[in-house]
């Protein structure tokens, strides 16, 4: 008789930290009916075999709460439950054995004590002190943050397991699910088997917490979950006499991580280039099983430990372990409802960092889908991100070969990915590379980021000062400012919503006016109940019943996923991804207007084409939709073009803007001039937690035009008063670089951090973005502050701006 019964409120799939975590978050949260199944035994796939790594920091805000989260609860889990969960606090140190390490890792430190998370320089000397081991003589740096520490991962898997069960939530082993059946567009079921038995659940929800499996099952449902295994070594050492506690040492400049255990040490590695397992799938009766030891692979990471740690040389190896872990290829997890597929959600994908993370992820996965939005940004992290392309297996083992060792390379501003390059790239991308582009990847898409001069090096040479290619951007920015620029912008994402009730779902869905006059371009935002920005966008009316969204080229899954989820059954709506259809031209300076009059006979006037506009246009020997907007800041068009005719009107634009020194620019270009602006930049300036009122962006909401999603939070914060906003710097001292995350100081007390940052190359001094707490008080109140930004733990003085500091009053756009 079985024990699975007919129907669900929810049914988990794996029985691993993340849907062991999944489950309890969803019982606290008081549902009913849930179950977890698990193919063979709990944490039977990669939990039992984890380090147990817990380090707080992360890479943003968020990030780092989840994990703060995750071992505060570790913490409590065993009063909770009676499991002894090995949590203990022991600490953890970062040592530098380069100058570029020492940077990143003091810039880390910064943004610990940005998230309220204790951390502390030290010594060379100091870190003897605390750890007596090792060899220092070339160490140069170090950060310990006192609140990290490691686990035991198995039992904090059955801690959360006999959490969920103590408020009555079903974990089933030696159950597999064969299938995750739907119909019209969303989950109905999930189909099992155990030995000769089989059956099916009945569910609205699924969660693929399927580790390594779950990339094939997501794809068995036409769900996106691109993931790879990889092989990921360790040793044990037997037990060492007189080996005291530790903290967790990490050295990833030798690519090696220590962690004491019970009087024996574990050292562990993230090598530069991993081996891909599974490529056929994870073998059927895979339970709790290691692969064979590679012990050639990790002898140069051994070495140099030995080296590091010479107690090691004389300590015999009590286990050479070698287990599969799944990784992705951004080195980021996979958390939120798939867009494909309606009730389908996943939390997978965790890059080694699954245990630090699990605890976090399955409290906000279980937020999401009991309000029906995350509890706060996790873009970073959303399933949207991932991108159809990434489910090719042969990408996925190329990239993750990459992406291991990502994990303790340097990780420099503008680093690019160097493997699965090409998959995507626009009709001139051949133009571009015999002219120098240098290309960045950014959803598959290949992008000219920078153009090499004649006779220079065309690779990036990376580090925390100036680039080798900051003089190219310089040329670049200039060239946009005081001439003509030419950007090659195909990457965008462009929708098309056409229907009877087009008007009708982009009036709910967007902040802005909606209902113009076909040809006309409008800025909007899409909100979400609480005001926060979903998207941002532009969109052109082509005809009474026809619209053209562009939306990054990064968030196109995501975005595509918000409109047809608030398109109502009973519309009449088509919504198209169009992206492959058309390149985008993008001409821009004060000589844009000069250019473009030599390659079209159409009137670029801004009485006959005023800003805000779109028009068909004939130019060269083809035809092209132009569109009188600006990302730069600049008078400019950019030029929507059908793929085959691509290559002909760039030529004829390259050769008309010859005789006014057009020049070809890269998107580092683009970036630096949008921010000299502060034209936001979504999912760095602007997210779905940021309010749109306190994002500087309240111009482009109109509350008189009637309902929409969002409205309500505008109104109530137009009320009650901004809580924050967001702010322009420029640092004063011409030299220090911007990228993100560095602390905003106000009046000497670290108050926020910066969302993004570039140089301004017009303005001269570095430029960034970040929101200031201003509850009360006014814009004077707000200027009157002495702000600095911190950088590495060394500060320097800022002028803040709530208005663009480049041209203030948008003159230049309409030229």
């Amino acid at each position: 008789m079985s024990n699975l019964p007919d129907k669900a409120r929810v049914v988990i799939v794996g029985g691993g930290i993340s849907g062991c975590s999944v489950a309890y978050h969803l019982a606290k949260l008081g549902w009913k009916d849930i179950v977890l199944l698990e193919r063979k035994q709990l944490t039977s796939g990669t939990t039992w075999h984890a380090a147990g790594l817990v380090g707080q920091l992360r890479a943003s805000q968020n990030m780092t709460r989840l994990a703060k989260y995750s071992a505060d609860l570790y913490v409590k889990l065993e009063a909770e439950t009676g499991i002894g969960t090995g949590m203990r606090q022991n600490g953890s140190i970062t040592v530098a054995l380069t100058p570029e390490r020492k940077e990143e890792i003091y810039r880390q430190a910064t943004l610990a004590r940005a998230f309220d998370v204790e951390v502390h320089e030290i010594s060379p000397r100091e870190v003897k002190d605390l750890y007596p081991h090792l060899d220092i003589s070339d160490v140069v740096g170090a950060v310990h943050l006192p609140g990290d520490g490691q686990c035991d991962p198995a039992n904090i898997a059955m801690a959360l397991a006999k959490g969920a069960r103590q408020l009555g939530a079903k974990v089933i082993e030696n159950v597999k699910v064969t299938a995750v059946d739907d119909r019209d567009g969303r989950v109905t079921g999930v189909s099992w088997a155990r030995g000769e038995e089989q059956g099916v659940i009945s569910t609205d929800l699924v969660v693929n917490c399927g580790g390594m499996w779950g990339r094939d099952l997501a794809a068995r449902s036409g769900v996106t979950l691109p993931l790879h295994a990889c092989e990921h070594f360790y040793i044990v050492t037997e037990a060492i006499p007189g080996l005291q506690r530790l903290p967790v040492l990490r050295v990833p400049d030798e690519c090696a991580y220590y962690k004491e255990d019970a009087g024996k040490m574990m050292l562990g590695a993230f090598e530069p280039v991993a081996k891909p397992w599974g490529m056929d799938g994870i073998p059927e009766e895979f339970c709790f099983d290691q692969l064979p030891e590679d012990f050639d692979h990790f002898e140069p990471i051994l070495e140099k430990a030995i080296r590091r740690m010479p107690m090691l040389e004389t300590a015999g190896i009590h286990t050479f372990f070698n287990g599969p872990e799944s990784f992705t290829p951004d080195d980021r997890y996979y958390l939120g409802e798939a867009p494909e597929l309606k009730g389908y959600w996943v939390a997978a994908g965790y890059n080694s960092i699954g245990i630090v993370s699990s605890g976090g992820a399955g409290f906000a996965l279980a937020q999401w889908m009991n309000d029906g939005e995350p509890p706060f940004d996790l873009w970073e992290v959303d399933i949207r991100r991932a991108q159809p392309f990434q489910r090719n297996r042969r990408y996925l083992k190329e990239r993750v070969t990459e992406t291991l060792g990502l994990l303790y390379a340097d990780h420099f501003p503008y680093r690019q990915m160097a493997t699965a390059r090409g998959v995507r790239r626009s009709p001139i991308h051949e133009h571009l590379k015999a002219r120098g582009a240098v290309f960045g990847e950014v959803a598959g898409w290949e992008r000219a980021n920078w153009f090499a001069a004649e006779g220079q090096e065309r690779e990036y040479r990376y580090g925390w000062k100036r680039q080798n290619w900051f003089a190219n951007q310089r040329d670049e920015h200039m060239a946009v400012r005081e001439g003509v620029g030419l950007f090659d912008m195909t990457s965008f994402g462009k929708i098309r919503i056409e229907g009877r009730d087009a008007l009708a779902l982009l009036q709910r869905v967007c902040a802005n006016q909606m209902d113009v006059a076909p040809g006309r371009i409008v800025y909007a935002q899409m909100l979400n109940a609480r005001g926060g920005i979903e998207s941002d966008l532009t969109v052109t009316r082509l005809s009474e019943t026809a619209f053209f969204a562009v939306v990054p080229g990064a968030t196109l899954q995501r975005d595509l996923a918000w409109l047809r989820r608030h398109a109502r059954p009973q519309e009449f709506v088509v919504i198209t991804d169009v992206t492959a259809a058309e390149s985008v031209l993008c001409l821009m300076g004060p000589k844009a207007r000069e250019v473009i009059a030599q390659v079209s006979p159409n009137d670029f006037s801004n009485e006959a084409f005023p800003f805000g506009t779109a028009q068909e246009i004939e130019i060269g020997l083809g035809l092209a939709r132009a569109h009188r907007v600006t990302y730069v800041g600049e008078l400019g068009w950019e030029l929507y073009v059908s793929c085959d005719q691509a290559a002909h009107v760039f030529e004829a634009i390259e050769e008309a803007g010859a005789s006014s020194g057009l020049k070809l620019c890269g998107l580092h270009a683009l970036d630096s001039c949008r921010i000299e602006k502060a034209f936001r930049h979504f999912g760095h300036d602007i997210t779905d937690e940021d309010h749109v009122l306190e994002a500087g962006l309240g111009f482009a909401v109109k509350t008189a035009k009637g309902d929409f999603i969002g409205r309500d939070a505008v109104l109530r914060r137009r009320e009650e008063g901004l809580i924050r906003r967001l702010v322009q710097f420029r640092l004063t001292d011409p030299e220090p670089l911007l990228f993100h995350n560095e602390a905003i100081v106000r009046d000497g007390r670290i108050v926020s951090i910066v969302t993004s940052g570039n140089y301004g190359h017009f303005l001269g001094g570095a430029i960034g973005m970040g929101y200031v707490p201003c509850e009360g008080e006014s814009e004077a109140d707000m200027l009157a502050s002495t702000y600095e930004i911190e950088i590495a733990g060394e500060r320097f003085p800022a002028q803040a701006s709530l208005k663009p500091m480049y041209d203030p009053k948008s003159e230049r756009t309409r030229l």
